[in-house]
């Protein structure tokens, strides 16, 4: 009897088509959510190196901190250190240690603040002390999606005090640290303390406590 060569029926080879795509999809599923995994790591840890950064900056700025008032564009007297809700800038403060690598004809003392503009935190600095009307800020983001910025003043180091939870006693924190207005040009001496928190969005309230070198 004559032989006929074997081959593949219409069915198998639809069945073998149907596996073969089932496969690719399962296989592009798993690549793709690999992918989004990555994607989200790699932000995430953007956002970290971010908010490590923007508290670097402040640590840099208040750990430097000098008792040096300045004249603003108005001409009046801001205190070396000054903030808080009724301040001008959330934290305004004057700070050593400013690089003059070429030798420019300036101090090495810096005025920086820092404010919220929408949700965008502003590192803000001038390129003189005592300011003229025509004074510009350079204004730097260090960070977004920050909720709402706070502080707190302590007086005197002695009344830093911690109770058995590890949580700060803020009864003797003050909420401004402002020079009295009645008085012309008064100013005030440097907190031995403050605190810093920010509420940010997908991070939550994160908090630092700083202590100010003595004078």
């Amino acid at each position: 009897m004559r032989k006929f060569g074997g081959g593949f029926t219409l069915i198998e080879v639809l069945v073998a088509m149907a596996i073969t795509a089932v496969i690719a999809v399962l296989a592009y599923v798993s690549l793709s959510t690999v992918i989004v995994g990555v994607d989200s790591v790699r932000a995430e840890a953007e956002k970290i190196n971010t908010m490590n950064r923007a508290f670097q900056i402040f640590s840099r700025d208040i750990r430097q901190v000098v008792d040096r008032p300045i004249l603003d564009e108005f001409g009046g007297m801001e205190s070396g250190l000054e903030g808080g809700p009724l301040a001008r800038q959330m934290l305004a403060l004057t700070r050593a240690g400013w690089h003059n690598s070429v030798d420019l004809p300036r101090s090495t003392l810096q005025r920086v603040a820092y404010y919220l503009e929408e949700d965008r935190l502003i590192r803000a600095s001038w390129s003189v002390l005592d300011r003229s009307g025509s004074s510009e800020p350079r204004e730097v983001t260090l960070l977004k999606g920050v909720e709402s910025f706070d502080l707190l003043f302590l007086d005197e180091i002695s009344a830093l005090r911690i109770n058995r939870d590890i949580d700060l006693d803020r009864r003797l924190w003050l909420e401004n640290w402002l020079a009295d207005v009645s008085q012309p040009n008064a100013t005030i001496k440097l907190p031995a303390a403050l605190i810093i928190r920010l509420e940010i969005s997908d991070w939550g309230e994160i908090e630092r406590l700083y202590v100010l070198p003595p004078l």
